[in-house]
C-alpha cells in the first residue's frame, strides 16, 4: 500500500472537507485516517490516504488539487508516508 500524508490549512470556510474528500473520491483515493480542527478561524486537516487506487503518478495527484488550492485559497501539501517516516526517524 502506498500511503501519503495530506495536510490542508487555510481560513475556515464552508465546504473544505467536502471539496477535498470529493477530489480524493474522484481520484479513487481512500482516506485511511483523518483529523481536523479549527484554531482561531484557521482550518487545519491532516489525512493519511491510500494512493494505490489512483492509477496515476504522484505529481499528477498533487496537481489535481491545484484548482481547490486556488479557488479556496488553501495550502494543500501531500507527502509520501515512507519519506515522512524516514525524515522523522533518527
Amino acid at each position: 500500500m502506498t500511503k501519503a500524508l495530506i495536510s490542508v490549512t487555510g481560513l475556515d470556510t464552508t465546504g473544505i472537507i467536502a471539496r477535498v474528500a470529493s477530489k480524493l473520491a474522484d481520484l479513487n483515493i481512500n482516506i485511511l485516517e483523518i483529523s481536523q480542527t479549527i484554531l482561531d478561524g484557521c482550518f487545519t486537516m491532516m489525512m493519511v490516504v491510500d494512493l494505490d487506487g489512483a492509477g496515476m503518478e504522484y505529481a499528477a495527484i498533487d496537481e489535481a488539487f491545484e484548482p481547490i488550492r486556488q479557488e479556496m485559497k488553501l495550502h494543500i501539501h501531500m507527502q509520501r508516508m515512507d519519506i515522512f517516516d524516514a525524515m522523522h526517524r533518527i
